[in-house]
């Protein structure tokens, strides 16, 4: 117990390091001139502007959370309810929108809805999408679409059918059933992807910065604008404390939603899926599953299909020149390196991210699931708060803490791999903990009694079959870390220029076609990462 004590000080100093110390250095900074002051919060929160900014950010992740549960249950139900081929196939491709990158989904929606997009040709005017909040909310339902289908779907399968074959013998029937019955049921899967989805919009930067513009800024939008472009660190770090007290409280909710939906996710009766024939298809609900299933693979697969099709096609003809300048050495001026370097960075920092966080994520989920001690709450919540965090707030936390000795590690590109390692890690956690969660206790126990000690127990008994859930956890950490953009762009050196990065310096300089083909690689990438997480059958929601 002593050895397995002292392996915990690892995730604790990184955390602290790399999290919790940058976190002070954003509340110091806002809070302190010369003494304790409340003066640049007040400046913000009396600012009309910066009120406005705040409000809006509440609205469009609310608006946002809405339409992808709109879109997202009817998803649930049909991945709950119904079995056919190429499902699980199927299920990777509609989750590969939430490891995108965010720059990847605001170029696809500028491909289609731009003046010059296919949507905006085949219409024959200018549908007025981008650049405001309709382009926000659809971005962001495209995005966390995936996390209620998975969520809800999971929940579905498990909800108890003796309670609805009893309510249907009392005379329920049809929306009456399901609005009593199934859907109370259903309402922990529900809040939590919900919670999820909140935060996530909530905390979104690119999206609203390329696709919303000024006019339509969050907050994640004003920090950076307040610390990159009018250099002003006061009130930038005053709106990083608002947004961090923001996504904090809601970060609690998620948290005890989490609870609830752990919980209902422990009933052991688990649905056989009906079997989708043809019989059923032709029937009012079937030609519903249909012509949902068409509109939400326009929806998913149309942004994606656009960015694909662009990388092909180079002065109206296809082609594959756009490949062969993105696999060029050649330096490019425009980010300060070549195209390879930055696909270099990017397996860099990823495969390094996977080694970080999963080292940390099994350690923490480890203390948590088996381990009672005082105070475990609030460890586990003290642990779980770097989910509640942006990109753009750790960036400036590493600008403020990095930057002069004894920690003066800015412009490294271990800095950039910390920071990807605090985003993934919460998410590796998660995969980990759920199937430490399916692991008995008495296996532990037998191999004690057999007098194996505790750390051995672990490594021959549970960590074998805590393996699926660890490599689902290292893949989407990877898919993670070469999808990060607000944090890498505050911290990078021309020479750690990742893809994402050299994405967005594309879209800069309008060279969509040199933009498409890196996304397109970024989307093979994903593509691969979800089909080998289908393929273990873990689930990381």
């Amino acid at each position: 117990m002593r050895g397995a004590k002292i392996i915990l000080i690892f995730p604790l100093i990184f955390l602290t390091l790399f999290f919790y110390l940058p976190l002070v250095s954003i509340i110091h900074e806002g809070l302190w001139d010369n003494g304790f002051t409340l003066k640049y919060l007040i400046e913000v929160l009396s600012s009309s502007y910066h009120r406005g900014i705040i409000l809006f950010t509440i609205k469009q992740a609310l608006g946002s959370t809405l339409l992808t549960l709109i879109l997202g249950l009817p998803g649930a139900y049909i991945f709950a309810k119904y079995e056919f081929p190429g499902k699980r196939f199927l299920k990777a491709i509609l989750t590969v929108p939430f490891v995108m990158p965010s720059i990847m989904v605001a170029l696809g929606f500028i491909l289609l809805f731009g003046k010059q997009g296919f949507f905006t040709q085949l219409i024959g005017r200018d549908l007025e999408i981008l650049y405001n909040w309709k382009a926000i909310l659809l971005a962001h339902a495209f995005y966390n679409f995936p996390v209620v289908v998975r969520m809800v779907s999971s929940l579905w399968q498990r909800v108890n059918p003796h309670y609805e074959e009893m309510a249907m013998s009392l005379g329920a029937r049809g929306f009456t059933l399901f609005r009593k019955v199934t859907l109370p049921m259903l309402m922990p899967g529900i809040f939590a992807s919900s919670m999820l989805t909140f935060i996530f919009c909530f905390l979104s930067f690119s999206i609203p910065l390329i696709l919303g513009g000024y006019k339509y800024a969050t907050i994640e939008v004003d920090i950076f604008t307040s610390i990159m472009t009018l250099l002003n660190f006061k009130v930038g770090s005053a709106l990083a404390i608002i947004q961090i007290t923001l996504s904090f409280i809601f970060m609690y909710f998620y948290i005890k939603s989490l609870d609830l939906y752990a919980k209902a996710e422990e009933q052991r009766i688990f649905r056989t899926p009906k079997k989708l024939d043809f019989k059923e298809l032709l029937s009012l609900r079937g030609l519903l599953i249909i012509f949902y299933s068409l509109i939400v693979f326009i929806f998913i697969i149309s942004p994606l299909l656009a960015v694909l099709y662009d990388s092909l096609i180079y002065q109206g003809t296809f082609s594959l020149e756009w490949y062969r300048r993105v696999f060029s050495k050649r330096y490019n001026p425009i980010f300060g390196a070549s195209t390879m370097i930055a696909i270099r960075n990017s397996l860099l920092f990823g495969f390094t991210t996977i080694i970080l966080s999963t080292l940390l994520a099994l350690i923490v989920a480890y203390v948590l699931h088996r381990w009672q001690f005082k105070g475990k709450n609030i460890f586990d919540t003290l642990v779980m708060l770097p989910l509640g965090s942006s990109a753009i707030t750790l960036g400036l936390g590493y600008i403020r803490t990095f930057h002069k000795p004894p920690l003066e590690l800015l412009g490294t590109w271990y800095l950039i791999v910390f920071a990807h390692t605090i985003i993934a890690y919460p998410f590796v956690l998660r995969a980990i903990s759920a199937v430490l969660k399916k692991i008995r206790p008495n296996l532990k126990e037998a191999a004690l009694s057999l007098g194996a000690k505790e750390w051995k127990a672990f490594l021959r008994v549970e960590l074998p079959l805590a393996l699926g859930g660890i490599i689902v956890g290292a893949i989407f950490a990877f898919a993670m870390s070469i999808a990060e953009l607000g944090a890498t762009y505050m911290l990078y050196q021309p020479e750690y220029t990742t893809i994402t990065i050299a994405i967005y310096r594309f879209l800069g300089a309008r060279q969509w076609g040199s933009a498409s083909a890196l996304s397109v690689i970024l989307m093979v990438i994903s593509a691969i990462s979800f089909i080998i997480i289908e393929r273990i059958g873990e689930e990381i929601w």
